[in-house]
Order: C-alpha cells, then structure tokens, then sequence
C-alpha cells in the first residue's frame, strides 16, 4: 500500500522502522497526546491485517516525516485513526497525511465513517480535525489515565456523506466531470 500527495509517499512501515516510530512517540513534543508502543507492539500492529503501521516520508526519499496507526474495522466499515504524529511541525505534512488517510478510507476502502479522539489540550490537533470538517461527536470524560492524571477524550469523525460532500464542494464542475 503507497498513498502519494504532492510532497509525501505514505507506506506500511516495516520492522526497521519501529525504533524511530518510538523515538517520536517518546519526543517532548509528542509524548503528551500518543500512547507509546512497545517494539513488539508494533511489530504485531504490522503484522495484523486490521491495522495499518504507516511511515510518512518526503516523496524525494530524503528523509520520513511522520507516522500514523489506523486500525480497519472491516465489517462496520471504519476507519480508527489510533495515531498520527508529524515531525517536522508547521510545514502542511498534517494536513496532507490527514487528507489522503480520509481519501484511502472513504475512496479505496469505501468505508462509511473516519474516527478519532484527541486530548482537549492539543489544540494544534484539535484545529486540524475541525478545518478538515470533521465532526465533534463529545467528550469521553477522564476516559484514560496517564501519568498526567485521567485524560477526557474529545471524539472527532467523518461520514462518507460528509466526506463526498465536501469533496464535491472543493471541486469545480470540470474537475467532477
């Protein structure tokens, strides 16, 4: 599985990219708002067909950008956006991963509903999900507990409704055609 955008290859990570997909999930900067996996962990979310492992790298293949964890749920057709960390901040990498993960899942998959739940305090996350239109479904109060305390988790989704909508909105009739 490759999923291209103007500037990145989105592909399903492999064993030797588990070490700098911790390295991320333990950075200062990320470590607040993702859990952090084990190697084993991710080696079996690799070898699991329900859940995607995906590196995030510059379509140059100069250097990997970022990571997601989707996991598919095939029968109720939804897609569980688990993780989604950029490490290069402030540059769009964000935006465009978060828009070919929703064109892979409403577009490839045909799946009818994108999801995810983000910490109230990652405003940067928080502002993302709504520009891209995803819905606010509610907060999930104290829902996990962390060494911050116990966390409430702010429930965000899209349906494939919503999604072609949108799509269709931000298309001109020629490009439809």
């Amino acid at each position: 599985m490759v999923l291209e955008t103007e500037r990145l290859a989105i592909v399903e990570a492999v064993e030797a990219d588990i070490e700098w997909i911790i390295s991320q999930e333990r950075d200062e900067e990320n470590s607040r708002f993702v859990w952090i996996g084990t190697h084993e962990e991710h080696r079996a979310e690799i070898a699991d067909p329900g859940h995607r492992l995906l590196v995030i790298r510059r379509k140059d293949g100069v250097e990997t950008v970022g990571y997601a964890l989707a996991r598919l749920d095939f029968m109720s057709e939804r897609f569980e956006l688990r993780r989604i960390v950029i490490a290069q901040k402030g540059r769009g990498y964000g935006r465009e991963s978060m828009e070919a993960l929703m064109k892979y899942a409403f577009e490839t998959l045909k799946f009818n509903r994108f999801w995810l739940d983000v910490y109230p305090d990652n405003a940067v996350g928080i502002k993302l999900y709504e520009s891209l239109g995803l819905h606010r479904d509610g907060v999930l109060r104290q829902n996990y507990k962390s060494d911050r305390g116990y966390l409430d988790q702010i429930i965000y989704s899209m349906l494939k409704e919503e999604y072609f909508h949108s799509v269709s909105e931000r298309t001109s009739p020629e490009e439809r055609r």
